[in-house]
Parts: C-alpha cells; sequence; structure tokens
C-alpha cells in the first residue's frame, strides 16, 4: 500500500539519494570513476564521531545508521540510511570532524570517495552545490520535527511513525502490493524511537495484538499501515 496522501514522508525522511541522481557526467566521474566498490559486513562502523574526515561514503546498495553515543555507551540513532544516499559529507563541507557516528545494518556495497574529489567536484559542479544546499536545508527540517517527536510525543506514537518511515526504505524493489519485510533488531529499533528495548517489544506485541503487524523472528511485517498514520499522530 502506498502511504502517498496518507504521510508526508518528505517532513521525516532525508532525501540525500537525490544527490547524485542525474548529476552532469563529467561531475559524477569526479566522484566516482575508478572507485571499487567495498563490501561491508552488518554491524561494521564506517566512520565514529570526533574522527576526522577522509572522505564521504556512498551507499550503492544496503542500509546504515548514523547515531550518537552517550557517556554511558548508549546508542542513539539519528537517522537510517539507504541505498543511493552519502554518508559523511557535513564534516567536510563543515571543516570539522565527524559529528556522528556510522554503521552499516546490514551486508552492504560501499564507494569511499576521498575528501579531495568530492572538493573538487563541488568547486567544478554548480549542480552538485545547489543540490546539497537543498539537501541540507531539507535536513533541518527533519530534525527539528525528529526533537518534536521525542519531545511530545508517547513511545507508542514514536514507533509507529518510525515503522511508517523504516517501512517505505525497505519497500525497494518489492513488488507492488506485496508485504514489506523490516528487518532490524530490537535493540536498533529502540535506539531510533529511543526508548528500551522492553518498551519496544511490549510495544510491538500490541501492535500485533491489534493486527497491525506480523512478526518472524526480527523480521516486521507492517500489515496495516494506515493504522499506524493514524496512531502516530503526526501532525
Amino acid at each position: 500500500m502506498s502511504i502517498k496522501g496518507l504521510f508526508p514522508i518528505d517532513k521525516w525522511d532525508f532525501q540525500s539519494e537525490s544527490i547524485l541522481t542525474g548529476l552532469p557526467e563529467q561531475d559524477l566521474g569526479i566522484l566516482l570513476d575508478g572507485k571499487p566498490e567495498q563490501l561491508y559486513k552488518k554491524g561494521e562502523v564506517l566512520f565514529r564521531e570526533d574522527a576526522f574526515p577522509s572522505g564521504i561514503y556512498y551507499l550503492v546498495s544496503g542500509k546504515a545508521k548514523k547515531y550518537k553515543v552517550d557517556k554511558h555507551g548508549r546508542e542513539q540513532i539519528i537517522y537510517v540510511a539507504n541505498s543511493g544516499e552519502l554518508l559523511g559529507y557535513h564534516a567536510i563541507l563543515s571543516g570539522d570532524n565527524y559529528p556522528d557516528s556510522a554503521a552499516v545494518l546490514e551486508d552492504s556495497r560501499i564507494i569511499f570517495i576521498p575528501k579531495e574529489d568530492f572538493l573538487e567536484a563541488i568547486r567544478q559542479s554548480d549542480t552538485l552545490n545547489r543540490r546539497l544546499l537543498k539537501n541540507l536545508s531539507h535536513e533541518f527540517v527533519v530534525l527539528t520535527n525528529s526533537l518534536t517527536l521525542f519531545a511530545q510525543k508517547s513511545v507508542r506514537e514514536r514507533l509507529a511513525l518510525q515503522l511508517v518511515v523504516i517501512r517505505e526504505k525497505y519497500k525497494s524493489g518489492i513488488q507492488p502490493g506485496a508485504p514489506v519485510e523490516i528487518n532490524m533488531s530490537r535493540e536498533d529499533l529502540a535506539s531510533l524511537v529511543g526508548t528500551a528495548r522492553e518498551n519496544v517489544v511490549r510495544t510491538l506485541t500490541e501492535f500485533k495484538n491489534e493486527g497491525i503487524l506480523e512478526t518472524r523472528g526480527r523480521k516486521i511485517i507492517v500489515l496495516d499501515v494506515s493504522k499506524l498514520i493514524q496512531i502516530s499522530n503526526f501532525r
């Protein structure tokens, strides 16, 4: 089921997959030509918070999480990136160290783009500059909405909303009408929602008893996305 017209996904999801789409061939070549794809296994770290950025990462296929770790070692997932997205470019644009960490959520194919090539592409490409500026502005809106989400909504509402957003990421390559399987650990889901694992497990059980979803091991199959949208109280 499509959520178009039911849920404003653009207010809750970054759009960095659009940065390279349709980029002039010459500009795209600076970024990607001659750079091999590397396979990262589930759980492998791409970069860590406060590390010096030597380049950015292009997620050819797979999924990755951006997260911060508090002084007690607890993760807070900021965002889940999908195929086609760029990771790590904020630090290079700001001239600072990485503001967060990133790790792959599943086996993923990634191209590393050295800092020098990224900066050269920016120097040469007005299109890339415009897209980066537009994307950064959009991300500010998304992060503002996320802060409101944590400040004003219950765990049940937050989990419902995040399941709607994550479901869209797992729809890629799925036939229309086919069930979408969200393959994410309960720990990562709890980190994304900003609560304890036990709260996520309990709320998922409630959703399951209400006929909203099914679970198969760690996989979550959303049966009634419109009900999740209603519960999320996103307005």
